[in-house]
């Protein structure tokens, strides 16, 4: 036998960052709940140490004073202004704690520890608001604020506390400023208080009494703000004082000097020089400059102020997501005016701005960028109709290049400052045209690259030409009607132009762009077959992305003005070297040639074949589409389609962004296409993401630049785009190796190595504004008052098809080149000056509370080639590399959030990095609950799949299928969303025309819960709990793609909080399927839900729906928040069962019930093989259930601790058999053991999440470690999440977690603790003295079989592992477990148990 000890401690966290501190300008500190993490800045910022220091504290402040070390006296420190420090020592606070920390400069090898904790926690018996050091103070005393506006001097090292003065106004105080030098005298504290004053007093006093019976009088008084006062911040050089306030403004006071050498007041009369308003919301932090105010606040934006003029706002630093920001922080700066800006968000984030150069120069450039727009002063002749970027390969903003086209068929080229004429058309160019440019490389030649033009008429005719040659361009011909778009694409170094002409018919040429002797440009066009567009009233193309791939040719995807997506398939036959053999008989230019002379000259051959295209025979030539996504982005238009790792993204004027792949039809639905071949091909909408309301007018998307340690060191100027084009990985890479390997129809399915949908942002327009929108933090990066959507415009991008965080915008307004920016000037967002968003230092989750998570499954990564062991390892190198590899896995979890967002996570337990995969923000109110799907044989260690739905507010349900695999570039998990469907009760009432004259009936109906209670291979059944009293069943269909209303019932007739569901097997293999339902009336109720489940699966007749449950029992006296259900098989007994309940309810109390069930005795009720069909009447509600043909219950043993929460238990869960874990507002986890008689408390952690909301729990293996050795962690395989499925047998989400002691009674153990109430329990039989376990007790025979299972898990490992422990070593078991809190955050706890065994030869 042997004991369990649980061992609890934090491996991940993400909380609200509460401080923020930076050393010089060279490093950074983060307060995250208690975990102190330091950054180096330089040459970029990257993490170097990390350490947790206030216990269960969170950090609201650290201050520091630095030190040198003596080379004489290697003890004694000192003050040196002139010696770089070696360490500083820091005085870290929060809430009633404070410590000491030292901070090591010269250990950032990333081997040692910088941050070493002094001495022990210190605690206070007040709120501690301020902490400061005293100047030149050569021993540890501190000088310390506390919330009931006194002031304590401190001895840190013994802790103890010197003096403690009183202020004569002794009200609370919400912020508080100590000034402070060299003695306890010279303090001054400047505090805010709740009646939103400041007070002004001196803690020394006047005379020299130490009593803290003396209380200071308040010196100075401030008032003005109509809120209590958050922040409070002072800039002696000016005498400036600036507060935050909850009433959203910033003032600045005139105070004079305060504090130093004599311990000054100040000013007798203190004014205020200026109320600034400007946020949202609440401000919460605020820090001054010598021409600067620094404020953030709750509507997560910081705003740099010009308090020195107009006291207007300059810049806004955005980055955080919904939550506000929590600190700020400003360095101190550099002598030419350099300084770092950091803000860390309720989010969890942090983020970091470089703001450069004299803040006098940056004025008028933030000024600008916000305020103004630049004229290019465009000369004419003409109006300008329409402009293109002219991109030369050069990234830097002030080298680009902008083309014009005007109404008179002219082109201009602005460069340098300067407009010339380029190109002059024909008459039959005038009055109309559309243009479009793009940058080749120049065949033969990879370091030069030209700039293509191509304008079209209404004639037909199109004019290609290269810019810095337009003598040397050809003349084609696009049919006789209009040319409504032209479009330039590069596939595999090959020019192509597509021209969308009448009738739905889109020409196409090979174009060659060749460098001659003379260093001028030959050009020459290949005619293609031309695509016919589906028929409709606006059909010409608006965009298209060209797919190569040597198997299959070329894949076209194109959208079309009415909205549609369409597919085309080149014919692989058709390539730039046989196609002008094949039409031609060699390769020569096509069209009319413009020749040095001006004159024009018509090659014969050319003219031949343009006029060929007029016969029906070539129309015969061309190509149709092989899918066709008909008005999928409305009437209104597509407006572009991108590729970007396998997936394709498509924008329209219908607001939304529509993510979706290439994928094989199945083998009966595949037709002769229009080439002749045979392929498959469809296209499939995965996922559809809208922008902001109001914002339906949609350009494009741009992937948004990941922040690599790389990106710190790139010149904003460089050219990247060949980067782009090398890093960038083709779809159709996929496609070809999953045609060698496939025998499923999908190119982007299980087969393949999965990869992530990228994180984008869109372009577009916001009534009078373009705006780049970031649909993940909900906020606009960049916006332009440029009139609206009606109008030419083109956007400056230093990296092609990448947002890195800043960009210009070229448009026509009223007959004049507008530009945001001047081409001679770098934007001010560029680079490393204020960058839009920041750089992440630290990635942030929900911004708002998080209501509800679960786990998916954990991934393992693989390693790339270079990274595999050779094969001549040692057996001691396979260990290590194996203890490497379960280092590299990822547990992958959802969260659904307050703000309407779903966010799928990796954690990185071994590090406690978490990464951010995806971000779903479909809900249109708060998520409550979500549920998962997931099946074992889909899974494996690189990738896996899975089903959610979610749920919450306004009664909308939502449907995915995500795609988790290992991206082998980035060496991290990668997710893929696919949208299944959608669901909301009232569609219907929106639907309706006169809906404003009718009263909706119960608008605020949620979903409070979820629970899958059946699945097969066609659809899965859920259960909701609803607020309106109502439990509703709903059938989730994959194939179908549809979210189907089965039934209802309002027997609760109050709010439904909870749900759990687990399903029975008797001896005859029949399964029965049960749901359990709690309300706030603080009871449960069972259902049966056998006979249900089976018809609507399809597998029988309709059978009626139960309207009302089988079984009741009252548990609390209020809210039951939350259910753990598990079933215990009773040995031979087949005939009966026990199944467990544990609530948890507003009343903090913890509730065990086990009910018995009697399964039916003719076999003719409700199995998985065989279905009662004579229709039953309702069966009224007993304790005893006593129908022959149904399941008979009654309660047998109920156990209730009725203080097991100082506060509402809001999440129970079961990690193991008989180990629960609860967690409540109270901030507190707790582990219990539960038996037949009682509820023991085995652990407990303070957590770090406030407003604990929901729980994931899951068990790994049991392993083996050497007794007593506490650096040997365990390291586990995770299994699937106890709350969802764990088998292949298991129905509906819960499994018999006793199945390994099916052969005994019950997996529970025999402790004292809670009180217990039977009730109606079968007679026990006694222990007997032969020690027959038939005769044993049910809790003796749970014992033993506890120690049974024990012992067999340990022998298993250890035969397997008999090669890696020596003989006679003293060895334990550790069971490892873990837990995910969320609420205010989220944090994963490690819990590990101890089983202590004897040595392994004596066993």
């Amino acid at each position: 036998m042997c004991d369990t000890f649980y061992e609890m401690e934090t491996a991940a966290l993400v909380a609200p960052v509460t401080a923020l501190e930076f050393l010089r300008d060279e490093f950074l500190l983060t307060g995250e709940g208690p975990v102190l993490t330091a950054y180096r800045l330089l040459p970029h910022p990257t993490a170097c140490g990390s350490q947790s220091v206030l216990q269960h504290y969170r950090i609201h402040g650290i201050r520091s004073r630095s030190l040198v070390v003596d080379q004489a006296q290697s003890h004694a420190t000192e003050l040196s202004s002139t010696s770089e420090p070696n360490y500083f020592d820091l005085a870290v606070f929060g809430g009633k704690a404070l410590r000491l920390v030292r901070f090591h400069v010269d250990q950032q090898d990333g081997v040692h520890q910088p941050l070493e904790i002094l001495d022990a926690l210190i605690e206070l018996q007040d709120w501690t608001l301020d902490v400061r050091w005293l100047v030149g103070d050569e021993h540890s005393f501190l000088c310390v604020a506390v919330a009931h506006n006194k002031v304590l001097l401190l001895d840190a090292v013994p802790g103890n506390v010197v003096v403690q003065r009183s202020c004569l106004e002794g009200c609370l105080l919400y912020s508080a400023l100590l000034l402070v030098h060299k003695s306890w005298a010279d303090t001054v504290l400047v505090g805010g208080t709740v009646f939103n004053q400041m007070v002004l007093w001196k803690p020394g006093g006047t005379d020299k009494s130490n009593s803290c019976e003396d209380k200071a009088p308040v010196e100075r008084r401030l008032l003005g703000h109509t809120g209590v006062i958050f922040s409070i911040s002072y800039l002696r050089e000016k005498g400036w004082l600036a507060s935050a306030s909850d009433d959203r403004s910033v003032r600045l006071w005139d105070v004079g000097d305060l504090g130093g050498p004599r311990g000054n007041c100040g000013n007798l009369n203190p004014t205020c020089l200026m109320a600034l308003y400007g946020h949202q919301a609440r401000v919460f932090s605020v820090c001054l400059s010598s021409r600067r105010a620094f404020s953030a606040g709750e509507d997560g934006v910081c705003l740099v102020w010009d308090v020195v003029g107009s006291g207007k706002v300059v810049a806004m630093l955005k980055g955080h997501r919904a939550g506000g920001v929590r600190g700020l922080a400003v360095s101190e700066g550099t002598e030419i005016g350099d300084r770092w800006v950091t803000t860390g968000g309720a989010d969890g984030a942090v983020r970091l701005w470089r703001m450069e150069g004299s803040e006098d120069s940056k004025e008028t450039k933030e000024e600008t960028m916000t305020e103004k727009l630049s004229d290019l002063e465009f000369p004419g002749p003409g109006l300008p109709k329409v402009v293109c970027m002219a991109r030369d390969g050069q990234g830097s903003w002030s080298q680009s290049k902008f083309v014009v086209c005007t109404d008179q068929g002219v082109v201009h080229q602005y460069s340098g400052g300067q407009w010339e004429v380029v190109w002059t058309g024909t008459p039959e160019f005038q009055s109309y045209c559309v243009m479009e440019t793009i940058t080749v490389s120049v065949k033969d030649s990879d370091s030069t690259k030209k700039n293509m033009c191509a304008v079209g008429n209404l004639n037909g005719s199109i004019y290609v030409f290269a810019i810095s040659h337009p003598q040397c361009g050809i003349l084609l011909s696009g049919g006789s009607g209009k040319i409504h778009s032209l479009i330039f694409q590069e596939a595999n170094n090959v020019l192509y132009l597509l021209a969308s002409g009448a009738k739905g018919v889109v020409y196409r040429w090979f174009v060659k762009v060749n460098l001659k002797q003379n260093c001028s440009v030959s050009l020459s066009a290949n005619p293609l077959p031309p695509f016919l567009l589906r028929p409709c009233a606006k059909c010409w193309l608006t965009t298209a992305v060209c797919l190569y791939s040597n198997s299959l040719g070329l894949l076209w995807v194109c959208g079309d003005r009415r909205g549609s997506l369409l597919l085309f398939q080149e014919d692989g036959k058709l390539t730039e070297n046989n196609l002008s053999v094949q039409r031609t008989g060699k390769d020569v230019p096509m069209g009319k040639e413009k020749t040095n002379d001006g004159e024009v000259q018509c090659d014969k051959r050319g003219s031949r074949i343009m006029e060929e295209r007029n016969h029906e025979e070539v129309r015969d030539l061309m190509l149709r589409p092989l899918s066709c996504l008909f008005g999928v982005h409305g009437k209104q238009g597509v407006t572009s389609v991108c590729e970007y790792q396998g997936l394709l993204y498509s924008c329209g004027r219908d607001g939304c962004v529509r993510i979706f792949k290439v994928c094989r039809t199945s083998p009966d639905k595949v037709e002769e296409n229009s080439i002749g071949t045979k392929c498959g091909l469809h296209l499939e909408v995965l996922r559809v993401q809208r922008a902001c309301k109001g914002m339906e007018w949609l350009e494009r998307v741009l992937i948004l630049e990941p922040h690599t340690p790389d990106d710190w060191k790139r010149d904003p100027g460089e050219d990247t785009n060949g980067d782009y084009k090398t890093n960038k990985r083709s779809l159709l890479e996929n496609l070809e190796v999953t045609e060698k390997v496939d025998e499923k129809q999908s190119f982007g399915g299980e087969e393949e190595k999965r990869e992530g949908e990228a994180r984008f942002v869109i372009v577009g327009f916001h009534a009078i504004h373009f705006v780049v929108w970031d649909p993940v933090r909900q906020e606009r990066l960049l916006a332009v008052a440029c009139g609206g959507g009606h109008r030419s415009w083109s956007l400056w991008l230093p990296r092609k098809e990448f947002w890195p965080g800043y960009g210009a915008l070229v448009f026509i307004k009223q007959g004049n080149v507008l530009t945001s920016h001047h081409p001679g000037e770098m934007p001010s967002w560029a680079g490393r000056p204020v960058r839009t968003g920041g750089w992440g230092l630290r990635e942030g989750i929900h911004g708002r509370g998080i209501g509800c998570l679960c786990r998916l499954g954990r991934i393992r990564g693989v390693m790339n080639e270079s990274q595999t062991s050779s094969g001549n390892e040692t057996e001691g190198q396979a260990e290590e590399e194996d203890v490497e590899r379960q280092e590299g896995s990822w547990e992958i979890v959802v969260t659904g959030g307050e703000d309407t967002s779903l966010t799928v996570l990796a954690i990185h337990p071994s590090s406690g990095s978490i990464r951010v995969l995806s971000v779903i923000t479909d809900h249109i109110s708060s998520i409550r609950t979500v549920a998962v799907v997931t099946r074992p044989e889909e899974s494996s260690n690189d990738e896996f799949s899975a089903v959610l739905v979610s749920a919450g507010g306004r009664a909308q349900m939502q449907c995915y299928r995500l795609l988790i695999g290992w991206d082998r570039q980035r060496l991290l998990p990668s997710c893929q969303v696919i949208q299944v469907a959608g669901h909301r009760l009232d569609e219907q009432w929106e639907r309706r025309r006169n809906r404003h004259k009718t009263v909706k009936m119960d608008p605020e109906t949620r979903y409070m819960d979820a629970v899958v209670v059946d699945r097969n291979t066609d659809c899965v059944v859920l259960a909701l709990a609803c607020s309106d009293g109502a439990l509703r069943f709903f059938s989730v269909s994959e194939v179908r793609r549809r979210i189907d209303f089965l039934w209802e019932t309002f027997y609760h007739q109050r709010c439904v909080l909870s749900l759990a569901a687990c399903t029975l097997e008797d001896g005859k293999g029949k399964r029965y399927t049960l749901l359990l339902s709690a309300a706030t009336d603080g009871k449960i109720a069972l259902w049966d839900l056998t006979e249900a489940c089976l018809s609507s699966s399809g597998t029988s007749s309709k059978a009626p729906a139960p309207q009302s449950p089988c079984f009741n029992i009252a548990v609390h006296q209020s809210g039951v928040n939350s259910l753990a259900v598990w079933v215990e098989k009773l040995g031979q007994n087949e005939s009966s069962c026990l199944v467990t309940v544990a609530s948890g309810g507003d009343d903090g109390q913890l509730t065990v019930s086990t009910i018995r069930v009697h399964y039916p005795e003719d076999g003719n009720a409700g199995g998985s093989r065989e279905l009662s069909q004579i229709p039953q009447p309702p069966v009224p509600m007993k304790t005893q259930f006593q129908t022959h043909h149904r399941l008979r219950l009654h309660l047998d043993v109920q156990s209730h601790l009725p203080e097991a929460h100082a506060a509402p238990l809001t999440a129970l869960k079961l990690l193991s058999p008989g180990l629960l874990v609860s967690t409540s507002s109270d901030q507190r986890v707790c582990l219990w053991k539960v038996s037949s008689t009682s509820i023991v408390h085995s652990g407990v952690l303070c957590s770090h999440v406030a407003d604990a909301s929901g729980l994931a729990v899951w068990e790994g293996k049991m392993i083996m470690g050497e007794e007593g050795d506490e650096k040997r962690r365990g390291r586990v395989e995770g299994e699937q999440e106890i709350s969802t499925w764990k088998g292949k047998e298991s129905q509906m989400g819960l499994k018999t977690l006793c199945g390994t002691l099916e052969s005994n009674t019950g997996g529970r153990t025999s402790e004292e603790g809670a009180g217990v109430e039977t009730g109606g329990g079968e007679a026990r039989n006694t222990l007997s003295e032969t020690g027959d376990p038939a005769s044993k007790t049910r809790g003796e025979r749970a014992d033993d079989a506890a120690a049974e299972f024990s012992h067999q898990a340990w022998k298993t490992e250890t035969e397997e592992n008999s090669g890696s422990y020596s003989r006679g070593m003293k060895k334990r078991m550790r069971q490892m477990g873990w837990v995910l809190v969320c609420g205010q955050g989220l944090q994963l706890v490690r819990v590990t148990g101890d089983h202590g065994f004897r040595d392994r030869e004596e066993t």
